[in-house]
Order: C-alpha cells, then structure tokens, then sequence
C-alpha cells in the first residue's frame, strides 16, 4: 500500500469539525464506517455543515440532488 498523503487529502477534505483523523482518508472512512455513518467527503458543503453523517441523511440528499452537487 502506498504512503497516506494526509496534506494533499486535507486540500480536498470539507470536513468542518476538528478532528484527528483529518487528511487520512482510511481512518476516517473505518471510525465512521464503525458508527453506521459515511465521511463528510460524501457530502456536499452544506450539508456537510449540519454533521449529520447517517447513511439515511445520504440516501435522501442523493436521492433529491442526484449523483451530482
């Protein structure tokens, strides 16, 4: 497996809240994958800002917004 290259994700990162896990991309997905949630990065900005992660919140901006935003 390669080097995380955590100050190049932190350039594309949108998460809002302080967090430890910030730029490494496979920690973040396994602590939120552990809570039934998705990562910010799924999200878009101002959605994101609200911190509801739930996979349900994700379905239903998906679904209104389509794939793309």
């Amino acid at each position: 497996m390669g080097e995380c290259k955590i100050e190049q994700n932190k350039t594309t990162c949108n998460c809002s809240y302080p967090c430890s896990r910030k730029g490494m991309c496979c920690e973040c997905l396994s602590y939120h994958k552990s809570l039934g949630e998705v990562p910010a990065c799924f999200f878009p900005d101002e959605v994101e800002r609200t911190y509801d992660r739930t996979i349900e919140n994700f379905i239903r901006v998906y679904q209104e917004r389509g794939k793309c935003w």
